[in-house]
């Protein structure tokens, strides 16, 4: 019986503990991602460690070696000591392990055998370290390990077949395991065998990399191999490693060739791609042109073409470092741009391949098949031979790697051997770059902006965040670009999602809380070990959230008291505009201090909400401002309906507010209610529909706004009178939530006031330039910026020239206004729509198609360039037509207005750095050299990828 139920231990128990995923619940417990969810999805102990830190790994270390010793020790109470029973046992519990957890679980069967024989284990362990040495492979080493597992317990059971073959059972399923899972199992090569294979230091692309040290692509390789994805195996170079022995280490041959590229330091940074600007290099089979290769691809860091292209964009000098990587030979080969480069608004994913390798692809010279992903919708468009299982899973995998990149679209080259496919590099699209999104920004700018009340918002959000984030994150911080915070597009605001997202990171947020600006998720909870590590900026935030009501009464009493005041007393009709100047200045000045307040009031009612879980509903708004502005109005028109009929209240409407007025004003009653109503105004006036935005009148400037709502409110029978005022009965978590709440509310009828005379002075400042016939009109003052105010006042700047950019710009805010609807999240510059292009559509027969690689329009003239040797003589009205692109023409591209190609697609060197200057392009126009003639007028639009003969 005893047996029976060690039988039932070793194929129940036992599977049983090994499918507890113990691994992936520290881990998620440290650092809160799941295991399952990155990279290949093992859950490995090793795993723990790139993943989850030295925390997660040291407890999933402990809790798998506990398992191994766990099942070897159950089941010795029901079998004799070192039986093959608990080898058996150790072969189910990495069954077990293997089903769910998709790891090898060696570190469970090393601390199981060594729990079963300790002498034994002990040895294998030595024995197999010293064969790393030896083979100085990762397989070498599995064969090395499972060999000696099988050979020192079998000779000490030489008389037991059955011993001997539970052990090669065991040493068979782990060999298995092995060829079944990716390098991020248990055993990881990068982290073992570089210590001995000899390989002269040269770093490994399967080790955790540091762009800083070898350039962004090399360490976007090791990352993306971390990962868990199909990256080829390869090393960096650096100038003065020694590249005869790397060689000889290398040993390329036609069997296995490899394939040479840069990795700059300065290159493939958020806004620059220097796509095809250094050299790369293919189908290497042999030692010595390995080295040469190697020194030409250092080399052409100091190239004409890269010394231009780095001054053009302004770049740093500092060095390159070369990958040398196996060559994958693919079945088919591409590119895949994440977002379409082309027209942000539509969201597939682009991809270009052919059969064969990228380069093919990438050069240009070749035509390559053209595909579009939607994976919302689950469609392809596009017609090839690339099957569609493989082009859905290039999609997919470009999305997930621009998720895991902060959202930043990405551009990937693949390729497919029939069986995997491999991920070669992958980069910034720099012409998409920074992600705008209206998250937050729609509810504090709801409507669309004029310049002047814009300028206004960027001034105090670009100040008041930088004033916060160095207090919670001094130093850390210190790097961010403040004044690019926020943007216009269409003139409505957008906060920067990039900018954000690199805040949320260095406060201690997981990544996984960008999607909060992106997808509208909520916050991702920090991790355990996040919370650790962040303690000083915790503990900062938290003491600015203790003393803020302290604080906000000293600025009270010594800033924004005296400043509300002194604007109260003066009237700003009666200022020169000089002294408007200073008073707005100093009204800029107070708003910064008062916006400052209102967003650490915010995030403190926010974590007072969140930590006493106390809901909005249980807070009472009878202290805030708007609220009981609109309250008092409406009992004001409770009151009123008393000097009217039945009759007269349903015949009421709104929109007819004169005549309902004129009736009032004829009666001793009605007129006691219009002076209730104008010592409403006097106490709430500074008020308005959107009291952030200054060009929008105040309630005190535009009565019929007030006459509307009150006429409104008395034809409405549904409104009751307020009998209850008192505060609502409140436990002791709501009341320290209360307190934020009316502390905010107090800071924004501050900011409101502020506002409000900032308007003020704004319009006083305007009748004078208006009456001065320097604007046509005061109202025109909000659409300049502050700067260009000032350079009006003070006559540096021509006003007939500020006339003409007012038109302009009013023109362009009409506009906007036919934008049925705005987007979400804009990439980059604001997408090209028709109604920003100057030049007017025409519709023609004498029209050639091509792709469209670089958005923009022109008209210009044709100039043939067949060769780079020829004499060039263009400039930005001259369109060129070029056979292909690849990098040796980029010096001249920046002098052209315009680029058709004969081949080549959108995701050729040549489309992205038509994008990169901004230059309006069309590829793949089949003998466009012959059918067009030089100087014969086209227009090119780069959007539509149309080229119409004039």
């Amino acid at each position: 019986m005893t047996e029976i139920w060690g039988a039932i231990i070793v194929f129940v128990v036992s599977p049983i503990i090994g499918a507890i995923p113990l691994v992936d619940w520290f881990t998620y417990a440290v650092s809160g991602k799941e295991l399952k969810k990155l990279g290949n999805g093992n859950i490995s102990v090793s795993a723990a460690f790139y993943h989850g830190g030295r925390a997660a790994g040291i407890l999933a270390f402990l809790s798998e070696a506990g398992k191994g010793v766990a099942v070897v020790l159950m089941t010795r109470a029901f079998f004799p000591l070192g039986s093959s029973w608990e080898i058996m046992a150790l072969i189910a519990l990495v069954m077990g392990r293997y089903w769910v957890g998709k790891g090898a679980g060696l570190t469970n069967v090393t601390w199981g055998i060594i729990a079963h024989n300790p002498l034994a284990g002990l040895l294998i362990l030595l024995l197999g370290g010293i064969s790393f040495t030896i083979f100085r492979t990762r397989k070498g080493g599995q064969v090395g390990f499972l060999g000696l597992m099988v050979v020192v317990l079998s000779v000490q059971n030489i008389n037991s077949p059955e011993y001997i073959f539970v052990t090669i059972g065991l040493a068979g399923l782990l060999w298995w395991i092995f060829d079944q899972i990716s390098d991020e199992g248990e055993f990881k090569s990068s982290q073992v065998f570089s210590f001995f294979r000899g390989d002269s230091g040269v770093t490994s692309l399967s080790q955790k990399l540091n762009n800083e040290k070898v350039g962004d692509k090399a360490a976007n390789l090791s990352l993306l191999k971390q990962w868990g994805y199909s990256v080829p195996d390869g090393w960096v170079i650096k100038a003065g490693d020694d590249l005869d022995t790397f060689c000889d280490f290398a040993n390329p041959s036609i069997q296995n060739p490899l394939v040479v590229r840069p990795s700059v330091l300065d290159k493939d940074s958020l806004t620059v791609s220097a796509a095809g600007i250094y050299e790369s290099y293919l189908d290497i089979t042999d030692g010595a042109t390995l080295k040469h290769r190697i020194i030409d691809c250092l080399s052409s860091y100091h190239s004409a073409i890269a010394l231009n292209y780095r001054q053009n964009k302004g770049t740093k000098e500092k060095s390159l470092m070369v990958i040398v990587q196996k060559q994958i030979r693919g079945e088919f080969s591409g590119v895949a741009f994440s977002r379409n480069p082309i027209n942000q608004l539509d969201d597939c994913i682009c991809i270009e391949g052919v059969a064969g390798d990228t380069s093919k692809v990438v050069s240009g010279q070749v035509s390559p098949e053209k595909y579009q992903v939607y994976l919302a919708d689950d469609v392809l468009k596009g017609r090839g031979n690339i099957p569609p299982s493989v082009l859905f899973s290039v999609a997919k995998i470009a999305r997930e790697i621009e998720r895991t990149h902060k959202n930043i679209p990405q551009d990937i080259e693949w390729s497919y051997d029939g069986q995997t496919l491999w991920i070669l590099q992958n980069r910034p699209i720099s012409t998409l770059y920074p992600l705008w999104t209206r998250k937050i920004a729609q509810e504090i700018f709801p409507k669309p902006l004029p310049h002047l009340s814009w300028g206004v918002h960027n001034i105090l959000i670009s100040a008041v965040a930088r004033d916060i984030v160095s207090i919670i994150l001094q130093d850390k911080g210190k790097d961010l670009e403040f004044n690019k915070i926020a943007i216009l597009h269409y003139s409505y605001g957008y906060f920067n999602a990039t900018l954000l997202g690199e805040i949320f990171l260095l406060i201690g947020l997981p990544p996984e809380s960008l999607q909060y600006l992106t997808d509208g998720e909520k916050f991702a909870k920090p991790s355990l070990s996040s919370i650790l590590k962040n303690i000083p900026t915790l503990w900062r935030l938290l003491v600015k959230e203790w003393t803020l009501f302290k604080d906000f009464q000293v600025k009270g009493d010594r800033t924004f008291n005296p400043l509300l005041d002194e604007l109260e007393e003066i009237n700003p009709n009666q200022l020169s505009n000089q002294e408007l100047l200073q008073r707005i200045d100093n009204i800029l000045e107070g708003l910064k201090t008062a916006t400052y307040f209102k967003t650490l009031a915010y995030l403190s009612y926010i974590i007072r909400q969140t930590l006493f879980k106390v809901n909005a509903q249980d807070l009472d708004n009878q202290n805030i401002t708007e609220i009981r502005a609109i309250e008092e109005l409406k009992q004001i028109a409770i009151d009123t309906r008393n000097l009217f009929s039945g009759i007269q209240l349903q015949e009421l409407e709104p929109q007819n507010y004169p005549s309902f007025f004129a009736t009032l004003s004829e009666s001793s009653d009605g007129e006691s209610v219009i002076k209730r109503l104008n010592e409403w105004l006097e106490k709430y006036g500074y008020l308005s529909e959107i009291t952030t935005d200054i060009s929008v009148p105040r309630w005190s400037e535009n009565h019929r706004i007030m006459k509307i709502m009150f006429t409104k409110f008395v034809a409405d029978n549904s409104i009751k009178a307020i009998t209850n005022n008192k505060l609502k009965t409140q436990n002791i978590q709501q009341k320290i939530v209360q307190k934020r709440y009316e502390l905010k509310g107090e800071i924004v009828d501050i900011n409101n006031k502020l506002f409000s005379h900032l308007r003020s002075t704004f319009i006083a400042l305007g009748e004078k330039l208006s009456q001065d016939q320097i604007l046509l009109d005061e109202k025109d003052i909000f659409f300049l910026k502050i700067p260009e105010i000032k350079q009006l006042v003070n006559q540096k700047t021509d006003h007939q020239h500020i006339i003409s950019i007012i038109n302009k710009r009013q023109q362009k805010c009409q506009e906007y206004k036919e934008i049925k609807k705005i987007p979400y999240l804009i990439y980059g510059k604001s997408p090209k729509i028709n109604i920003d292009s100057k030049i007017s559509p025409k519709t023609t027969q004498n029209q050639l198609q091509g792709i469209p690689a670089s958005m923009g329009i022109i008209e210009g003239k044709i100039k043939i360039i067949r060769t780079l040797t020829q004499n060039i003589n263009i400039d930005k009205e001259t369109i060129i037509i070029v056979p292909y692109i690849d990098a040796s023409w980029s010096l001249i591209l920046a002098q052209a207005g315009g680029i058709i190609t004969e081949i080549g697609g959108q995701l050729s060197h040549g489309a992205i750095i038509a994008r990169e200057y901004s230059i309006p392009a069309v590829m793949n126009i089949p003998q466009a050299s012959r059918i067009l003639r030089n100087n014969q007028k086209v227009r090119l639009d780069g959007q539509k990828g149309i080229v119409e003969i004039l």
